[in-house]
């Protein structure tokens, strides 16, 4: 049983009236240049080198992530996730996937009981003291999520929130309102965990960030939340099992990365549009974002030659995006390609009345729902497109379940990998953010970092 499929008739050449994939070269060129990504990260995958991919497998570490949530977690009104990047994005996707954004206004009858979510993923000050403000820090547990454990954005808040608390609580009755997700070994968090008896969960040291949804990260909050993170985890063990052949036209994986990779390195579209119609999977396409841009924008080939290659993604949604970015797609540079994401109806498809019959340009909606009316933007979309000579592909969803977001996750994550070997590039890295992070450090004065001079100039370039 697969929960997702792919549509990628749109992006051959003779049903784009030239450009595209021709379609014998799925089966010869591009098959075989992508047999040989997939044998390299195949091999990757079996030394474990690229964790990731067995998470779903990781029984123990699940089953810890579950008896946590199930006690410490249910204790608390609220849990409030400190973490930026790929150590909130995963969280807040599944929050909003399967729960809905509305999620933390409903009442405690409505939610089953289960605590509210909540994400900071910045250090906006007026973010952070909006949310600590309104919340009873008595009845909240904050999960701190730096693998590093010296993140200078999380490790910010947990000192602010800590601050707080003790002013609330005192010193001692703090370490009950916090629980980490670090590394297992290594870094500040884990130091503490160990010396002060802070409950924790391990993020795997061959799980990067923003590859790490799967893992601790992002299952304790959706379990805490009471999202079924075993049918999570199912979703992505059936996906992994059907991306791991070396037929591309068989493998999902593998035809999604070889044809983004052909639009950006042949066709000339690096810009990587991920466009879901529906309002739940508007933080999927933010994840999309940091996955793709920072797993493949690189430098340097993983032999050490520079190449300045990847593909500039950028999320969007449908139908609202239509009324923004539209015209562009259409008629703009032939610089883009549109992954759709298409969800079925679920429970509610909310039913168009038939009233207004008297107004012709209302009449034709009565009787139609708001999911039909939804779903016919998004294929007249794909279609106008592809009339235009606009390469897309369509990524259909049956329902939003635990199971079809962990077959999204590992898609998209084997993907990104598969890519990655096609472009010759290593996705595990992100050289490119270090130089930032040590210019922020010796700025704010932390030992070992020389302050910088930032190279302004004067005030004469000041306006």
């Amino acid at each position: 049983m697969k929960s997702v499929t792919l549509d990628y008739a749109n992006m051959l050449s003779p049903n784009l009236g030239g450009g595209g994939v021709e379609p014998a070269d799925l089966e010869g060129t591009w098959a075989e240049t992508f047999r040989n990504a997939f044998e390299d990260v195949d091999a990757r995958i079996e030394s474990g080198e690229m964790g990731f991919f067995h998470l779903p497998d990781a029984r123990e570490a699940a089953s810890a992530v579950q008896e946590l949530a199930d006690g410490f977690g249910q204790w608390f009104e609220n849990l409030v996730v400190l973490g930026i990047g790929g150590s909130a994005l995963g969280t807040t996707t599944l929050r909003d996937s399967l729960l809905g954004p509305h999620w933390n206004e409903l009442d405690d009858e409505a939610r089953d009981h289960y605590p509210r979510l909540f994400v900071l993923d910045n250090v906006d000050p007026r973010s952070v003291s909006a949310l600590l403000g309104r919340l009873d820090l008595g009845r909240t547990l904050f999960n701190v999520v730096s693998k590093s454990g010296s993140t200078a954005e999380t490790m910010s808040q947990y000192m602010v929130v800590e601050g707080r608390l003790h002013e609330l609580l005192g010193e001692e009755p703090t370490r009950g309102h916090f629980l980490f997700t670090t590394d297992p070994e290594r870094g500040i968090l884990r130091q503490i965990a160990d010396e002060e008896g802070v409950p924790s969960l391990e993020v795997p040291g061959n799980v990067g960030g923003r590859f790490s949804v799967l893992s601790a990260v992002g299952l304790l909050p959706a379990a805490v939340a009471g999202i079924d993170i075993t049918e999570v985890l199912e979703g992505a063990r059936a996906m992994g099992q059907r991306c791991r052949t070396p037929v591309l036209k068989d493998n999902p994986a593998g035809l999604l990365a070889t044809l983004l990779h052909h639009s950006d390195t042949v066709q000339g579209a690096p810009i990587h549009v991920l466009m879901p119609y529906s309002d739940r999977l508007r933080s999927f396409a933010a994840w999309f974002q940091q996955l793709w841009g920072e797993s493949l924008g690189k430098a340097k080939t993983r032999d050490g030659r520079e190449v300045n290659v990847g593909p500039t993604p950028l999320p969007a949604v449908g139908a609202t995006d239509q009324h923004s970015l539209l015209q562009l797609l259409m008629e703009g540079p032939r610089d883009k390609v549109v992954v759709f994401l298409g969800v079925g109806p679920g429970d509610d498809s909310v039913e168009i009345p038939a009233i207004r019959q008297e107004f012709s340009a209302l009449s034709y909606l009565g009787g139609h729902s708001l999911h039909e009316l939804l779903d016919t933007e998004r294929r007249s979309t794909m279609e106008a497109l592809r009339q235009q000579g606009r390469p897309n592909l369509s990524l259909e969803v049956e329902d939003l379940t635990p199971r079809a977001m962990g077959e999204l996750f590992m898609l998209f994550e084997t993907a990104t990998v598969f890519a990655a070997a096609l472009y010759g590039i290593d996705p595990l890295d992100q050289p490119g953010v270090e130089l930032s992070k040590k210019l922020t450090y010796g700025l704010l004065g932390r030992e070992g970092y020389e302050r910088p001079d930032l190279g302004t100039g004067s005030n004469d370039w000041r306006v």
